[in-house]
């Protein structure tokens, strides 16, 4: 009976492990199938985690070297030691996943190594070092992620030509980096590199970066940045990448006019969006079904077409967001275990980690125009918030989308200082259906960055007070 389980999850990324441990919680014998070595899977080995570690400590640096003078912190000989700066991300993500396989311990869920195939809806075997061993279970949920994708001709080889997860471990900072794709994950990596050093260049197919944003916060977002240093070519197509003597070479043409283009650099990142991956699960054979790009398909219950097998994350439809796929993961160990298991897509914040953050939760204006939605907006800047304004964070905005008629908070979309952490207030009160009146009679202490939210909020009715 040692092999036989009620849930087996295949993958132990932010979902998976997630779904592992509630489901354990749940009283369901449990054992979770991982073939990277270690738990966490893209986000904590090389993605979300490692990133915003060099985001932290890039943005220590350039305020070291750039902006503590200017507030009465004087430092001589400023350096960067980029070995180190690894190291320190490096230790940061043991650390994190040794913790998570303390979880797994704490939590009575079996940690199974290796790769995972299903023969049937209830058996699955493991490949690990030559070694085969047979499982059985009621349950399979499939959280295998994603991974990168890229363009046409163009051959990630993580030396010259990387993903993320190669610019997450240069052993120098590129004189000149181009990337291909003007997304969240592009521009967190850019601001790094940029702040380090590099002279960074994006290239982005659309005449505006950070596609599905509110636009008006895109191109606040887009100006900051390239005040910052970064340089953007927009509406731009890129026909070729190639290499002579570690220099790259990134050929592209103007949508517009088709003039032909070319930009010499050392480094390029690849930044174009990234697939399911769902390669050796042998899905077809037992008759999971996918869509078109390649997503496996689900019910609202998450349920694939065999009803014991369900998945989530980034293997099925929705953005590729390691708290979605969280989110997803109790929902699906709940489900399993007769709860009434829920995800609410409608209020799923998304974040960028620069330097201002950006964040974002609910519906864009664009959107609301599409769906014919009548609608309200209140803004309200950081230079007019106290709290920004001491700490030398004055850009960036707080805009609130309220209902015309009910006053319902539809959206909400920052840009500046602590966006990240802020979009939480945000989300909740749109989970329990907050009006933007009820945001601007509620007491917020002062002097904080959250001010600019009720303020936002006041700005709805035009009544805000600072602005």
């Amino acid at each position: 009976m040692e092999n036989n389980f009620d849930v087996i999850v295949i993958g132990g990324g932010p979902g998976g492990y997630v779904c592992a441990i509630r489901s354990a919680q749940l009283g369901l014998k449990t054992a979770c199938i991982e073939s990277r070595g270690s738990l966490g899977g893209t986000c904590l080995n090389v993605g979300c985690i490692p990133s915003k570690s060099l985001l932290n400590l890039s943005e220590n640096y350039n305020k070291a070297k750039n902006d503590f003078y200017k507030q009465g912190i004087e430092l001589n000989n400023v350096k960067l030691n980029i070995e180190k700066m690894m190291l320190n991300k490096e230790k940061t993500v043991q650390v994190l996943t040794k913790g998570v396989e303390f979880l797994f311990k704490k939590n009575k869920v079996t940690y199974i190594k290796g790769k995972g195939v299903m023969f049937s809806k209830n058996d699955i075997v493991v490949y690990s070092n030559e070694e085969k061993k047979s499982y059985k279970t009621k349950n399979v949920v499939i959280a295998t992620g994603s991974q990168a994708t890229s363009l046409p001709g163009i051959e990630i080889d993580e030396k010259n030509i990387v993903s993320s997860t190669g610019a997450l471990s240069f052993d120098k900072v590129p004189e000149k980096l181009a990337i291909i794709g003007g997304g969240y994950i592009g521009l967190e990596m850019g601001s790094v590199w940029s702040r380090l050093g590099s002279k960074v260049t994006v290239i982005e197919y659309l005449d505006h970066i950070t596609p599905g944003m509110d636009k008006e916060i895109s191109n606040e977002f887009q100006k900051i940045l390239k005040k910052q240093g970064i340089e953007f070519k927009l509406n731009s197509k890129v026909t070729s990448v190639s290499e002579k003597k570690n220099k790259v070479t990134v050929d592209f043409s103007d949508n517009k006019t088709n003039q032909l283009d070319k930009f010499e650099c050392d480094k390029v990142l690849v930044s174009v969006g990234r697939k399911p991956y769902t390669e050796g699960l042998n899905l077809s054979k037992i008759g999971v079904k996918k869509d078109e790009k390649g997503r496996i398909e689900v019910n609202k219950k998450l349920q694939t077409s065999i009803e014991n097998i369900y998945a989530i994350g980034d293997v099925i439809k929705g953005p590729m967001l390691a708290h979605k796929a969280e989110e997803e993961g109790i929902a699906v160990a709940e489900i399993i275990a007769g709860q009434a298991g829920h995800v609410n897509y409608n209020v799923i914040p998304g974040v960028i980690y620069t330097s201002p953050e950006v964040a974002t939760v609910g519906k864009t204006e664009e959107q609301l125009k599409s769906e014919k939605i009548n609608y309200k907006i209140g803004k309200f800047p950081f230079m007019a918030n106290s709290r920004a304004k001491v700490n030398n964070e004055t850009e960036g905005f707080v805009k609130i989308l309220a209902d015309a008629k009910t006053d319902k908070v539809l959206g909400v979309h920052i840009i500046g200082p602590h966006s990240g952490d802020m979009i939480a207030e945000m989300a909740l009160a749109m989970e329990f259906g907050a009006s933007a009146e009820d945001i601007a009679r509620t007491c917020h202490a002062h002097p904080t960055h959250t001010e600019a939210i009720k303020e936002a909020a006041l700005a709805v009715d035009k009544r805000p007070i600072h602005f």
